[in-house]
């Protein structure tokens, strides 16, 4: 996967990604699928890198209400750029490929 050219498509396991519609579409397009096991953060770009970041930002502020926390989930997503989440995209094939290292294990970081 990690010198591969072309699409490799990566989603979830929900109901409208993996039907007969989709699946035609994603043929037609002749895109390759990867296989997603039920639950796997480690596959999971939100799980793997934007998370982790937004934890690191929190970490020791304290909240007094909604609006506070709403204040500062804006200021976390308006100090990302594109290349911040085309870094976390990127890291797929690698991470991917480190799953089927393992085995399908969970990867400690």
């Amino acid at each position: 996967l990690i010198n591969r050219k072309g699409v490799v498509f990566h989603q979830d396991n929900a109901r409208p990604h993996t039907s007969l519609v989709t699946r035609q579409k994603l043929l037609q397009l002749e895109w390759d699928t990867m296989p997603h096991p039920p639950y796997s953060p480690d596959l999971a770009p939100s799980d793997y890198y934007l998370f982790p970041s937004l934890q690191n930002f929190l970490d020791g502020k304290t909240f007094t209400s909604n609006e506070e926390v709403k204040n500062h989930l804006d200021q976390f997503f308006a100090s990302k750029d594109q290349k911040f989440y085309e870094r976390g995209i990127m890291l797929l094939p690698k991470r991917w490929q480190k799953v089927l290292d393992q085995n399908g294990q969970y990867i400690i970081s």
